[in-house]
């Protein structure tokens, strides 16, 4: 069933990744569409990030870890979702301390 799924990933008038879709039996989700802006300058979210995709996955797993079909294989999920959870936030850490959070800067 993996990748059973129809994708649309969007680039905005510059090249820069602005938004799209992915949906499949029981699943749509839009991506984000722009940034988000600073301080004043800040608006809503207008849809999904990864991060927010990661953690709902995350705790599905975890369910199952919760009862009889705790095995391995998800332990390792687990692990490795989290670990791409730690990256991203490394990420936006970084681009926070740069001042560029919520921008399309580098």
């Amino acid at each position: 069933m993996q990748g059973n799924f129809t994708a649309e990933n969007w680039l905005n008038e510059e090249g820069i990744p602005a938004g799209g879709y992915v949906e499949g039996v029981g699943l749509r989700i839009d991506w984000q569409n722009g940034p988000l802006g600073r301080g004043a300058d800040r608006v809503a979210p207008n849809g999904a990030f990864v991060e927010t995709v990661l953690a709902a996955a995350l705790q599905r797993i975890q369910h199952y870890n919760d009862t009889q079909f705790r095995c391995r294989e998800n332990s390792l999920a687990i692990t490795h979702i989290e670990e791409a959870m730690h990256w991203l936030q490394a990420r936006t850490a970084d681009r926070e301390r740069r001042s560029v959070e919520g921008t399309h800067g580098k």
